[in-house]
Order: C-alpha cells, then structure tokens, then sequence
C-alpha cells in the first residue's frame, strides 16, 4: 500500500477531513488533520465534535497516514475511508472508540471549487467528498454507547493555509418525500490587490445535482450570523438560523492550529429552496450544523 507524501516546502500548509454522523441517538463528527506551520514544522490533530462537547487530540506527525490514491486515512489507531470510520482513542478524562460502516457515497459530477480551484494562491480549497451516505454501527464514548442504525453521513475536506476569517456554513440531510442534503458556504475572500464574496453551495434533491456558485452567476442578498439568503438565475436558496449551541473548535491560521471557531453540530435551521415561484421544499432540521466567524471585525 503506497502512502502519500506530504506536500513539500517550508510555507504554512493545512489539510482536513469533516466526517459527519448524524442518527436518531445524536450525532458526531471527527476531523482528522495535518498542519505545517511556516517554519515548516507538521504536526497532526483529531477533533472530536457531539451535540454537547468538542475535543482537540494531538498527534506526531509520525502517526498520520495517507493512502496514495487518498481512499483511507489513519491517525494514531484510528482509521477513516470511503467504507467508514474505526476510532480508537484514549486519554486522561476522555474515551472514544467504535466503528462505522457507509453506505453507497453520493459524489457530485464535478469540483465544488469549479474554475477557482486552479487560482493560484488560494486561501483555502474546498472539496466534498460525499453529499450523503447510510452509517451503520455504534461508538462509545466516555462509557455511553451510541447507535447510528440507519443514519446518514456526510464528508467533505479543505485544504490551503488558513480559514477564512469571515464565513457561513451549514450543512444538513434529511428524508422528505425523497432524500435531501445541501451544504453552503460563504465567505470572504481576498486576492492580493482585492477581495470578494464566494459562495459555493450543493443541493442532492429529487436525485438531482444543484449547484450555485460565484461562478455560475449566485450572488448574496443577505448573510450573517442569522443564516443567508442566495440567488442565482431562477434559483433562491435559504438558510435561517432559529437555534444553536456553539462549541469551540481549533481552526488553521497560518497553517498553525491558533485560532478558535465555533461549530454548532446540531442547530435549528429552516432551509428553502424555490425555482422561480416554485418551492422546491421547506424544511426545518435540528440536526443541521451551522459555522459563522467574523474574526475581520
């Protein structure tokens, strides 16, 4: 089994992985992750995120692994692939360890990014890896079992220096008259001599692909801690926040794990999708997750 090396060079560097689980018992999401700060020193960190808490462990670089063709990842004894996740981990005032199998991966046609992925210079490069997918299995974590039967999964990855420091995200799936899962995110983001407004959004509805990007002409009418609201040609999507519970998060800054965020795992969040005056649909979930930093204020 070939491993991927790391990038090379000295300059701060970032690569991340969002696996998310969601089932009627609650929900978790791990992120494995290998920074390089600009001395060119890496290291690597799993954060751990429920509904009620978030966790930060550290690792050597020594004990992370990529597959060459990116298909699994392992971080210390715990392993994450496009067939599930294993997690072993131990440590004083913290116990987290189970398996979870996938379900068929749901993969978009084409590069979130779009044309912007080969910009050079980028702050950060999104991709998503899977817009839904089944979770079988259970964890354990401090002591308490959780039980994913027939959940749904979400994964995705970034990659650059650091995180924008204003952006929207949020994430949600659900079962209507047929499956849905959208993710959108807004941010800031500069370019040397300027700077602009990015949104990049993906919808799987009615067994369809929908894209609206800064690309593909969207635009943002409104966007804060409160949710957003885009538009794109006959397409309107929104996003209200009606509740959440942030928990701290540590994000690249830099490459160096500096800076704090907040992630609500499972918000309230009513979500609307029209095609010109049609509503596609109108759902409000308290399982979405919801990110909003405006660290530039």
């Amino acid at each position: 089994m070939e491993e991927k090396p790391l990038p090379s060079g000295r300059g701060a560097y970032f690569e991340g992985w969002y696996f998310k689980h969601q089932g009627e018992e609650g929900g978790l999401a791990l992120i494995p992750a290998v920074h390089r700060e600009r001395k060119g020193e890496w290291s690597a960190s799993l954060q751990v995120i429920t509904p009620w808490e978030s966790r930060m462990i550290s690792y050597p670089i020594t004990a992370f692994f990529q597959r060459e063709d990116g298909a699994e990842l392992r971080l210390g004894e715990s392993w994450f692939s496009r067939d599930g996740v294993y997690v072993a981990v131990e440590e004083p005032g913290f116990s987290l360890k189970g398996e979870l199998q996938y379900g068929p991966l749901a993969v978009p046609a084409e590069d979130i990014m779009g044309p912007f992925r080969h910009v050079p210079h980028m702050q950060c490069v999104h991709g998503i890896l899977s817009m839904g997918h089944g979770v079988d299995g259970a964890v354990e974590l401090n002591g308490k079992t959780f039980y994913f039967h027939q959940g749904r999964g979400y994964w995705e990855t970034d990659r650059g220096r650091s995180i924008p420091k204003r952006y929207l995200w949020t994430q949600c799936a659900w079962q209507q008259r047929q499956q849905v899962s959208l993710m959108l995110a807004i941010a800031h983001i500069p370019m040397g001599i300027g700077s602009f407004t990015g949104i990049i959004s993906e919808v799987l509805f009615a067994g369809q692909f929908i894209r609206l990007a800064t690309y593909r002409g969207a635009r943002v009418e409104q966007w804060g801690e409160n949710g957003a609201k885009v538009r794109q040609g006959r397409l309107c999507l929104e996003a209200e926040v009606l509740e959440r519970h942030a928990l701290p998060l540590q994000a690249p800054n830099r490459g160096k794990m500096s800076r704090t965020i907040h992630e609500s795992l499972f918000a309230t969040v009513r979500y609307r999708l029209w095609e010109g005056e049609k509503l596609l649909f109108d759902h409000t979930d308290p399982q979405a997750s919801f990110e909003w930093s405006d660290t530039a204020q």
